[in-house]
């Protein structure tokens, strides 16, 4: 009688962190033991890595720490990189965990989509390190360029952003913004920086209707971004191949950045559960349907309902997390899970520089600084949520505010 139940939750994004917050806040007097398993000591938002990349944010801002917001009386708190899970054990690279009731969180991986040369040749915006990775490689292309006048060097300030979704629109006109005052500290003329945005589409960010999508790229061209039309077939060291119809052409730059899609952590494909590109298929409560024990939120989970198709995957990881804290506090009290899962598409904005964007909330579209405030204001509620008041006023998105 006296033996607590075992809550383990696994990574510590946005699905995962919502689903330990939720239930810091809100369970209380039962017997139960929740654990909080991370390869990282602290969490990021993925939608400011961008920023980080380029360097208008900075990583120390980027990140916040779990043993700061997770209370130890209530969450513990374990550093560890998951390996794979059985039916009641997870293995990680350190040690086991068993569990009466898991929530698998473990966030996404870049989709390569298997093209030739992507793994070796291009860069990826997938954790705060790789952000780093990218933004001390951009620097160092800035800095070196008046030193390294030869034929190598000649495509050095030309960049290949590989997809038009939400990170390669974001990343490409933080870049230009950015690229501008680089060249300016370097002593370099801003002419010879050309940013190619490839889109397999005909319009930019797909998810939203021709109106926004054509107003984004209006302010993309006004950047001085080159948007391509094509799907890359091959990425090179100082090249992308693309193809158009018929055409094959190369875009020469010495520096490729992958933002064309995302797929679920391979640690699923590793594990004992079927999966598609690394996902899990879940029922109307989020429960792996064979182990109703097992919830999956996130990128990992490929969820049933039709509007989650192009639901922005923070937005939705976070409303997944929250609501499978819900059940467990319901299941821990005896009660029955009755309402199933329901996404709620409260908008969604794409920015397009500090002060300017598209995108829209509650159904009407919002353009330029009025996007960019909104996106800012979804950024800090989120902190908030996490964090409190005194974490926004630290880290928060503000106006007149960046790191550059």
């Amino acid at each position: 009688m006296d033996k607590k139940t075992k809550i383990l939750i696994l990574g510590g994004g946005y699905g995962g962190l919502k689903c330990a917050i939720t239930l810091q806040k809100k369970l209380s007097n039962l017997p139960c033991e929740i654990t909080l398993i991370s390869k990282h000591d602290y969490h990021y938002q993925s939608t400011l890595l961008h920023k980080v990349a380029v360097g208008t944010y900075s990583a120390r801002k980027a990140r916040i720490y779990f043993r700061k917001i997770l209370d130890k009386n209530k969450i513990s708190f374990i550093k560890d990189t998951i390996i794979k899970i059985n039916e009641n054990k997870v293995v990680g690279k350190y040690e086991e965990y068993s569990f009466d009731y898991l929530v698998i969180a473990l966030g996404f991986k870049p989709n390569t989509f298997n093209i030739k040369g992507v793994d070796e040749f291009a860069y990826t915006l997938h954790s705060a390190n790789s952000a780093l990775e990218i933004r001390k490689h951009i620097e160092d292309k800035f800095k070196d360029f008046k030193f390294r006048q030869d034929i190598d060097s000649t495509n050095d300030l030309n960049f290949n952003i590989c997809g038009s979704g939400f990170t390669g629109v974001e990343f490409a006109a933080e870049l230009a913004n950015q690229s501008k005052e680089l060249a300016l500290i370097c002593g370099i003329d801003d002419n010879l920086i050309q940013i190619n945005l490839i889109s397999k589409t005909p319009k930019v960010l797909p998810m939203f209707d021709m109106t926004l999508r054509t107003k984004a790229e209006e302010k993309l061209k006004k950047l001085g971004i080159n948007l391509v039309c094509g799907s890359v077939i091959e990425c090179k060291r100082d090249s992308v191949v693309v193809k158009n119809d018929d055409k094959i052409f190369s875009l020469l730059a010495n520096t490729t950045i992958w933002t064309a899609g995302v797929m679920g952590n391979e640690v699923v494909k590793n594990s004992i559960f079927e999966s598609e590109n690394s996902r899990i298929r879940v029922n109307r409560f989020l429960q792996i349907p064979k182990y109703e024990n097992i919830f999956v939120v996130g990128d990992c989970a490929i969820a049933t309902q039709r509007d989650i198709i192009h639901a922005p995957t923070a937005q939705l990881a976070n409303q997944m997390g929250e609501y499978v804290a819900l059940n467990l506090i319901k299941i821990l009290r005896n009660e029955p899970i009755a309402e199933p899962f329901k996404f709620i598409h409260r908008g969604t904005v794409c920015s397009i520089g500090h002060t300017d964007g598209v995108g829209f909330v509650f159904k009407i579209n919002v353009v330029g600084e009025l996007a960019a405030f909104f996106k800012n204001i979804i950024e800090n509620k989120w902190i908030l949520s996490i964090g409190g008041f005194v974490n926004v006023l630290r880290k928060g998105q503000f106006r007149f505010r960046s790191s550059s």
